[in-house]
Parts: C-alpha cells; sequence; structure tokens
C-alpha cells in the first residue's frame, strides 16, 4: 500500500477518537508554558466528528511544541508558577491554518500600489472610479513626474464597460507618469502610451511565445492590454527597486497572521526573490513558516543548484518548484479543451485559450525535476492544461512519494480526477473563485455546465483523495474564512448558488487547509492537526464552527494565531 493510501484511510477511517497525553510529572521543568483550556478545542484528526466522546477540554504547550491534550481537571498538574492560562470561554482553537498557495511577497507589495479591486475588495466599478482612484493616488502619495504609478486588482469582469482599461483610458490620467496595472488574475495588464515606451512595446514588437499584446483594430499599434508572457517586459520594468522589499514582506505576513494562517507560501519566486526571503529568514523577520517554491521554465536543473529542499532553515524552507501551464480563466488565457462560452475580443467562436509551452516542452521539465526529487507545483487551470500535466506525470513514472499539486485544477473534469489519484497528483483548488467570479465564469467564460462545477471538491473528498484550497494572494485577500464560506455554500456575487452538488460541509472544508495542506508539504507529522509532538501553530476563532450554519461563517472571526508556541496575532478587541 502507498504513502497516499495510507493518507487517504486515516483521514476518513470512522471510530473511536482518541488523544494523544503527554503525562506530566511532578518536577517543575515539565510545567507547561502556556495551557488553553475550553470547550471547542477542534483537533482536525479525521474521526473528531464521529466521536462525541473523550474530546479534549485542554492543551499544553511548551516551547514550540503541543505537549499535552486532556480534560481541564487534568491539566492542573501542568500549571506551575510560570504557566498562563488561556481561557477559550465560547471561542474555538484549532490546527492553524496552512497556506496552500499564494504569494506573500507580491502580496506584501500590492498593499503599496493603487487597490483598483472591486467591492467589497477594492472601490473600483467602472473607468471613472479607476482614473480617480489612480489620481487620487498620484496626488496623495505625491507621486513625482516620470515615476511609475502602479495599480492592482482590476477586474475587467466587474467594471460597467466589461473592458479592460486601455493606453486611451490610462494616459487620460497621466501622459507625464508611466502607469502598468496588474490584472487581478495577475496574468494580464494594461500600461498607458508612456508605460509601454518604457517596456520597449511598440507596433514593432511581436508577440512571445505563450503570450498575446492587444492590437487596435486594423493596425498592428498596442491597445495597452498585455496578456501572460507579454507581460514580462512590463513587469522587468515594475521589478526595479522601490523602498525596502522586506518592509513588504513583513506587512504581507502580518496581512496572513491576522487571517490565521500559520504556514505561508511564496509560490513562484524568481532568483532575487529567493534571496531576499533568505535575508529576511536570516534577520530573524519571519513569523510564521514560509516554504517557497523557485519559478522554472525549462529542465535546466542549475537554476536551483544549491538550494537545500525540504528544511526549515530560521523558518523558511524551499519546498520545491513552481511552472506555469497556462493562464487565467477569468481573463480568459487559460487553456481549455473546448472553446470559451463568450470569446474575448479579437479571438474566434472556436479560441480555447493557450498553453504556456508545448507538451514535449511540460514532459521535459516534468522528468527531469522528477527524477531530481524535488517537489512541483504546476499552475494548470484550465482542462488542456491539466492534460498536459497529467501525461507529464504519467510519463515521468515517478517511484518516490512526489505529491505533485495541480494549482487551481478549476475545470479539472471527473476522468481527470480518475487519472489523478492513482498517479498521486494533489489538486488544490482556488475555490474563492464560486464567489468572486462564479457569475462571470457560468454567463461568458465557461458556460452553465460546465461553470457550475469549477473547483470539484466534493468529487475529490469523495474520491477519498488528498486535496486542498486556497486563495491565491493577492488574487483575493489571504481570508481563510471567506474561502471557507465559499466552499461550503458556493454562493455567487449575484446570490446564486453555483453547483451545489460539489459544496463541502465545514469539517471536510477545514480539513483541506489544516490536515491536507500539511500533508501537500510533507509536513503531516508536524503540523495540520493539534495532537502532542506537533509544533504549537494554532488559529484561536470566535465560535466552533462546527457548530455554525455555513451560510452564517462569515461572521467568523480570528480572534488569535500561535506560530510555534508564539502569539503572532491578536484581533484589536481582544
Amino acid at each position: 500500500m502507498n504513502r497516499v493510501s495510507l493518507f487517504v484511510l486515516s483521514c476518513l477511517a470512522a471510530g473511536g477518537f482518541s488523544f494523544q497525553v503527554r503525562a506530566a510529572e511532578s518536577s517543575g521543568e515539565t510545567v507547561a508554558d502556556h495551557v488553553f483550556i475550553g470547550r471547542h478545542i477542534i483537533t482536525m484528526e479525521p474521526d473528531y466528528e464521529q466521536s462525541r466522546r473523550g474530546r479534549p477540554s485542554a492543551l499544553a504547550i511548551r516551547g514550540e511544541e503541543i505537549v499535552w491534550l486532556g480534560s481541564r481537571r487534568q491539566a492542573k498538574s501542568l500549571i506551575g508558577d510560570g504557566t498562563r492560562v488561556h481561557e477559550l470561554g465560547n471561542r474555538a482553537l484549532l490546527p492553524g491554518f496552512i497556506d496552500a498557495h499564494g504569494h506573500v511577497s507580491f502580496l506584501g507589495a500590492t498593499l503599496a500600489w493603487a487597490n483598483l479591486a472591486p467591492p467589497p475588495v477594492g472601490p473600483v466599478t467602472d473607468f471613472e472610479t479607476l482614473t480617480a482612484t489612480l489620481r487620487a493616488y498620484i496626488d496623495t502619495h505625491q507621486v513625482p513626474a516620470g515615476s511609475w504609478v502602479i495599480g492592482f486588482g482590476y477586474d475587467d469582469s466587474l467594471l460597467t464597460e466589461r473592458d479592460h482599461p486601455d493606453r486611451r483610458v490610462l494616459d487620460g490620467v497621466s501622459t507625464s507618469h508611466p502607469i502598468a496595472l496588474v490584472h487581478v488574475s495577475g496574468h494580464l495588464m494594461a500600461a498607458n502610451t508612456l508605460g509601454l515606451s518604457k517596456a520597449g512595446i511598440d507596433s514593432e514588437t511581436p508577440d512571445p511565445p505563450g503570450g498575446h499584446i492587444r492590437r487596435d483594430p486594423g493596425t498592428d499599434e498596442p491597445t495597452g492590454v498585455l496578456e501572460e508572457t507579454a507581460t514580462y517586459p512590463l513587469q522587468a520594468q515594475l521589478l526595479q527597486p522601490r523602498g525596502n522589499p522586506l518592509d513588504d514582506l513583513v506587512n504581507g505576513l502580518a496581512a496572513y497572521a491576522a487571517r490565521g494562517v500559520t504556514t505561508v507560501q511564496e509560490g513562484h519566486a524568481q532568483p532575487a526573490g529567493v534571496q531576499m526571503l533568505q535575508a529576511a529568514a536570516e534577520a530573524g523577520l519571519l513569523n510564521v513558516d514560509v516554504v517557497v517554491y523557485p519559478g522554472v521554465r525549462s529542465d535546466d536543473l542549475t537554476v536551483v543548484d544549491g538550494m537545500p529542499f525540504g528544511r526549515y532553515l530560521n523558518r523558511l524552507k524551499i519546498g520545491g518548484v513552481k511552472m506555469m501551464l497556462d493562464g487565467s480563466p477569468q481573463g480568459k488565457t487559460a487553456y481549455l479543451t473546448r472553446p470559451y462560452h463568450v470569446p474575448p475580443p479579437g479571438q474566434s467562436a472556436d479560441y480555447r485559450g493557450y498553453p504556456t509551452y508545448g507538451d514535449n516542452h511540460v514532459n521535459a521539465m516534468f522528468a527531469a525535476f522528477l527524477r531530481a526529487r524535488i517537489p512541483i507545483l504546476a499552475h494548470a487551470n484550465g482542462d488542456a492544461a491539466a492534460d498536459q500535466l497529467i501525461e507529464a506525470v504519467s510519463l515521468a513514472a515517478p517511484t518516490t512519494d512526489h505529491r505533485t499539486v495541480m494549482i487551481h485544477a478549476q475545470t479539472v473534469r471527473e476522468d481527470q480526477l480518475d487519472r489523478m489519484q492513482p498517479l498521486g497528483i494533489i489538486p488544490s483548488f482556488f475555490s474563492a473563485h464560486v464567489f468572486f467570479w462564479g457569475d462571470w465564469h457560468r454567463d461568458s467564460v465557461l458556460g452553465p455546465e460546465r461553470g457550475s462545477r469549477i473547483s470539484p471538491t466534493r468529487s475529490a473528498w469523495d474520491r477519498q483523495m488528498p486535496f486542498t484550497l486556497h486563495n491565491d494572494a493577492p488574487v483575493v485577500p489571504p481570508d481563510v474564512i471567506r474561502l471557507i464560506w465559499a466552499t461550503t455554500n458556493r454562493t455567487t456575487r449575484s446570490g446564486q448558488v453555483l453547483g451545489p452538488d460539489q459544496r463541502l460541509t465545514t469539517f471536510e472544508a477545514l480539513s483541506a487547509v489544516t490536515r491536507m495542506a500539511a500533508y501537500q508539504n510533507f509536513e503531516e507529522d508536524e503540523k495540520g492537526t493539534l495532537a502532542a509532538g506537533k509544533l504549537a501553530d494554532l488559529v484561536i476563532l470566535s465560535r466552533d464552527p462546527l457548530r455554525m450554519d455555513p451560510e452564517d461563517l462569515l461572521s467568523l472571526e480570528v480572534s488569535e494565531t500561535w506560530s510555534r508556541g508564539r502569539q503572532v496575532y491578536a484581533a484589536p478587541d481582544g
């Protein structure tokens, strides 16, 4: 029996609940640093819900570890002069949430940019509010002429115009500032005329492989809207040092901690980003664990030479590598097997998006890194890109416990899940999409049939295969509670339920951001459940989520976050 099968059996086995007890001795050396006491200590062990008897009402930690779980009465023997006792009351204690996919440094950077997101994240609903927000940003930050103005989060699917702001719209904001806007998906960008010029993009610039420069009808003049790899020259301009990137990182870490996340991800790091994270780790700036995945574009293993995979050093771990196989469904660049329901402007009715790389290139990358026993996260939104990933793993035929992760898996089909399970491929679903873009997927991107089963979490759970959930911050904020709400309710912005047969229970959804997320990271022995000997990564919630109606989960709040036995966040009113 392989390790994946053993994991599945342990995840879904029913039976008597048990918890580990590490008995305290009379010596003062064994007293706890902290003891938490309450009626809602949710261990997230797979059989927690099945057994109502014997659940712990107290948990003790010493140093970085959980050392004991048991009853309130038994906890007295672990309390000494230096022990802090925390009465939970009606609050719930759970394992800290684990970020299965996100971009902590990018999140931190965007917090300093103009917020162009639609409600409830930002203020922009049309071109008028977008341009007004940019002008206010220039004035408030006193951006000098010639300096870049960067905005993040505009969403053509939710703008009144149902279009991207092109160079003409942005020239109306300023012709003396180069302007670059990052689409909410991160896969498209828009620039004004000066911004295009700074990036060296004009009518003579050809479309790069895996990308597209949108052009004015009948001419070769760029509209200012760039897709996928065509954004790289503009990105290169924005990556020039501005301020202290360590400040951005600290802000990103704080945003995660405030949402109860104790292990975060840097999901597509460039060499400079890896070096910055290593410097932050050496300086002691990481207050939660960070797992970094350097981005790779070929089968050249030298790009990761000397990187210590699989072990933490000062809270930082190189977890594997990240590959990009396609684009964004909401941006209509994801690679599909069937055409888009409504093709984007300038595309024919049979438009299916496009891959980042050809099949042979993908096969070579997977073969090289799997052979080197380096874990892979591969971005695959469209089902055609998912086919590339599945076939590449199948051809590589890894004999080790590789745990390849299909990031997003938005349109993965039932037959693909059937193939993924025995291959040990883990889908990580971006199920917050159901709220943020569910209406757009149903009405424009995929149509009612395919749109109703985006992020098919129930299909994965019923197959007894490990899977995870993520927010892909900063595409959407790292709000795990909203992610759980979206996964259990599947309610769109318009209030409609999209694919009710794919809904999970609250416990099932929580499993995907705790226990199964730890498994994805090869960390199931130290994280993901509350058990003696595991790291004291904890989140305290304002109420017990398992006793709430799923529709009310958005009222749940994070009260405290603890990472390795230290409090890293406390709510202002707590």
